[in-house]
């Protein structure tokens, strides 16, 4: 989530992706609003972000979340199967929480459609041996 606020590498493909045009619609966990905050104030704190313009990312992101993106919620089953895919995959604690909340999602979407999108490595191998369909934004 956070490529879309701030530019890396991957934000042009996530960009493209997320633009008006475009038929996509995406998820994300509701826990995202925190981890997008953390890591927009700590680029703030390391000099990377001024304060005014992390202000402003923060506010668009929120703006987004409350009507843009589809939040899916963490819930009991959604940390159980967190669990489990620890155990399988050795994911570290909030990535298993991500690929459950994807798994939920899914589930409750009553089809394959949704894409698992991700930069980190470890957990795109996580969602690939679950035989899930995935983008690495940051890929060729």
């Amino acid at each position: 989530m956070v490529k879309l606020y701030v530019r890396e590498l991957g934000t042009e493909r996530l960009l493209k992706l997320t633009a008006s045009g475009q038929a996509n619609k995406f998820a994300v966990l509701s826990l995202s609003s925190v981890e997008v905050r953390s890591a927009v104030r700590r680029r703030e704190r390391a000099g990377e972000i001024e304060s005014a313009a992390a202000s402003r990312l923060l506010a668009n992101f929120q703006r987004h979340l409350e009507g843009k993106f589809l939040k899916q919620a963490v819930t009991d089953s959604v940390l159980d199967v967190a669990s489990l895919l620890v155990d399988r995959h050795g994911l570290r604690a909030y990535d298993a929480v991500q690929l459950s909340g994807y798994l939920a999602l899914r589930t409750i979407s009553g089809t394959d459609v949704p894409i698992f999108v991700c930069a980190d490595q470890a957990l795109l191998i996580a969602a690939q041996a679950e035989k899930l369909a995935v983008l690495d934004p940051c890929a060729p």
